[in-house]
């Protein structure tokens, strides 16, 4: 753009690319560096083996589990790159000093001075030959693409797979943050119960429990950012889908209810999921609520080491079938926890769906959440649905879960 008559044109020095950004003190973190250092050796034994140099992990859930930093992305990349002798997150110049305070890795931060400066900051980290990991679950085609220009003769390789593996294992101090996180959904499901009242709409019930399970994590983790603790409070027809949003519903007598609560430490995640009714269960849905309370119990049972994923879902199956309500069934039985949320992170591989082959073991946490859904218009119309947390122990499963369900519990307002 050429100047404006009668203005000189300003000299701009040339702006960096990347620069060091130790701003503050590291924060305490929230696991030892014993815990860090065990994540780091076993990635670095399967690279050792699979003859990778590096690996470049661009995921929330990744990030988080190698680097114990949970980044906030907004349109811009972050990573984090392992190398054998190190690791350090690229975050974005915008956040200045969180990354490098915030993370257990050494940090590097782009600027917005010249664009894809993050693939800058990838090639001077990463080496310039052999194989490096990326999560081809998570990189776009266009990230790749500009990936590969700035490292032309490195063969990028599959690490999503294998770290999804990694994850399923909760190690023990992994597994004493997601007890306590099982405690506060608990204490949200308790504070859902409080707020619910004829005419209460659905988002002053969510309110009321995001807030009560916020301060509880502040009060037991006072060195942890607070951030994606969540509610969904369902009512009536919006208890159809499991993940349907929070609206201005308004409750009613005989509303079929969903308390859903989501307490988020440190990137990992929890949840509690109830099916109440306010003040009296209508006709028609007292069959199908207890029908899949039944589908819960047993599938509590069936979680132990040894059984395979698509077990449980081929039994529990024949459950609903024998009631007449397989067809109602709206997604699987379960699914595992630790660093994901709603917007990140899953492991796939360990889902209670018929296609999964996956063999439970010792370390993995779990949900039993069976769900049916009655269409609008028929007798006990409303999504029906049930969630507990499980850690697969030695000889079975560690319930986690403490607040009740079925109807002799959760027929409130009367």
């Amino acid at each position: 753009m050429s100047a404006m008559p009668g203005h000189a044109s300003p000299s701009i020095p040339e702006r960096p690319r990347l620069i060091s950004l130790a701003n503050g003190e590291k924060a305490a973190p929230t696991f030892s560096r014993g815990e860090m250092d065990r994540r780091l050796s076993k990635l670095r034994a399967w690279m050792a083996q699979a003859s990778v140099d590096a690996c470049l992990f661009t995921s929330i859930h990744n990030v988080n589990y190698f680097g114990d930093y949970v980044y906030c992305g907004f349109g811009r990349h972050y990573g984090l790159v392992v190398t054998h002798d190190a690791h350090t997150i690229i975050g974005a110049n915008l956040d200045y000093g969180r990354p490098w305070r915030r993370s257990f890795a050494d940090s590097i931060a782009y600027t917005d001075w010249h664009r894809d400066n993050f693939f800058v900051a990838a090639r001077t980290l990463c080496p310039d030959r052999g194989r490096i990991g990326i999560e081809l679950d998570h990189v776009t085609c266009a990230a790749r693409e500009k990936l590969a220009a700035e490292l032309p003769d490195v063969e990028l390789v599959d690490a999503g797979e294998t770290t999804m593996r990694m994850r399923m294992i909760k190690s023990a101090e992994e597994q004493a943050v997601i007890r306590d996180g099982a405690a506060i959904a608990d204490i949200g499901g308790a504070a859902s119960v409080e707020a619910i009242a004829e005419g209460a709409p659905e988002h002053e019930v969510a309110l009321h429990a995001t807030g009560a399970m916020v301060r509880e994590i502040a009060r037991r983790y006072p060195h942890v950012e607070l951030q994606d603790t969540w509610s969904w409070f369902q009512s009536g027809i919006n208890t159809d889908g499991a993940h349907n949003p929070v609206t201005t519903r308004r409750i009613t007598r005989g509303d079929i209810l969903s308390v859903n609560c989501f307490p988020m430490i440190a990137g990992y995640y929890h949840a509690l999921e109830r099916t109440l009714f306010f003040d009296h269960v209508p006709e028609g849905a007292l069959a199908p609520w207890q029908v899949n309370c039944e589908v819960h119990r047993r599938g509590i049972e069936l979680i132990r080491p040894g059984v395979r994923c698509m077990d449980i879902a081929g039994e529990l199956n024949e459950i609903y079938a024998a009631h007449g309500l397989l067809e109602r069934r709206t997604f699987g039985y379960g699914h595992s926890f630790g660093t994901l949320c709603h917007y990140y992170g899953r492991e796939a591989g360990l889902e209670f769906r018929e296609d999964v082959e996956t063999v439970l073991a010792p370390g993995m946490v779990v949900s039993m959440e069976p769900m049916v859904t009655v269409p609008d218009g028929e007798p006990g119309a409303g999504g029906y649905r049930e969630h507990d947390m499980l850690i697969v122990t030695e000889d079975g499963a560690e319930n986690l879960t403490g607040f009740p369900f079925g109807p002799e519990h959760n027929v409130v307002g009367t």
